[in-house]
């Protein structure tokens, strides 16, 4: 795991495989369930571009400042010492340096594959292929308005080592707020945001917090809002920033390590509903309730 290096290059060329999820005839995401990307960005699967029905792009995929961060997809900083999230691991006592300790989400096999569905199956390895966690994945596509469509992940994960599996953020190693890892969603570039949520106006009331839903107004084109798919979920964390970039994050583990036994299983789940034009709160609340689990 030794060694600083320089930053990854530039994201590579074209995903060697990519499957198109499509509402109401309108093609509104890519998954790249195949990158060709480098070590050092950890690869791994990823929606980009995500589009509003009215074509505006919602998402960004390897901007020059964090050029491991990937549309919406499935990211965490530190499994048992390895980095899902790509990037510079946070060292305690040091801060973020480079390290050789990158892994990468392969897929496994096709479970589902439709316009609307896709499901499969991933194997997250060490950079010598050891197996860390298998995963079912799931993500599917639906209409909800003229103007809006909801797309639902499901995450199942297995510890695979036969061993205690500690799961990690930074802020878990010191890095106060940096309670990011496992479902994330880079915003595509924006002047301004607003942030909506029961919990108040702003980043600051729900960063670090729960709320039963959040949402991100990028100027006059899209929003996107988040719901959390079950009442686990539902416990975890918001990462919240607008400042310098736009992102989203439910997270696993926020100060504390989440630690899996041999064989244990989680899950998490979690709506994202990408909406034409700006949202009021009150408009905000009422399309959370659209999707919103019954209880």
């Amino acid at each position: 795991m030794a060694g600083r290096g320089a930053p990854p290059p530039a994201l590579a060329g074209q995903p060697r495989g990519a499957a198109t999820l499509r509402v109401a005839g309108c093609e509104v995401a890519r998954h790249v369930w195949r990158p060709d990307l480098p070590l050092a960005t950890s690869p791994r699967p990823y929606l980009h571009p995500v589009r509003t029905l009215a074509g505006a792009t919602v998402t960004d995929a390897g901007p020059d400042s964090h050029r491991h961060q990937l549309g919406i997809s499935i990211a965490i900083p530190d499994v048992g010492g390895r980095n899902f999230w790509g990037g510079r691991t946070f060292v305690a006592g040091h801060g973020p340096a480079w390290l050789d300790n990158h892994g990468i989400q392969h897929h496994a096999r096709w479970l589902r594959h439709t316009s609307d569905e896709l499901a499969h199956a991933l194997r997250w390895a060490d950079a010598h292929g050891v197996a860390l966690l298998h995963e079912h994945r799931t993500i599917t596509c639906r209409p909800l308005t003229g103007t809006a469509w909801a797309l639902s992940t499901h995450s199942r994960l297995t510890n695979a080592t036969g061993a205690p599996l500690p799961i990690r953020s930074p802020a878990a190693q010191g890095r106060p707020g940096a309670g990011f890892g496992g479902f994330f969603w880079r915003a595509a570039a924006v002047r301004s945001a607003q942030v909506l949520s029961p919990a108040g106006a702003g980043v600051r009331p729900v960063h670090g917090g729960t709320a039963p839903w959040l949402a991100v107004t990028g100027g006059d084109a899209w929003t996107v809002m988040f719901v959390p798919g079950d009442e686990t979920t539902a416990r975890d964390r918001w990462f919240v920033r607008a400042r310098d970039y736009v992102g989203v994050g439910s997270s696993l583990a926020w100060d504390e390590p989440l630690v899996l036994a041999p064989d244990e299983t989680i899950e998490r789940s979690l709506v994202t509903v990408v909406v034409d034009g700006p949202l009021t709160l009150a408009a905000a609340a009422a399309l959370a309730d659209t999707v919103r689990p019954a209880k």
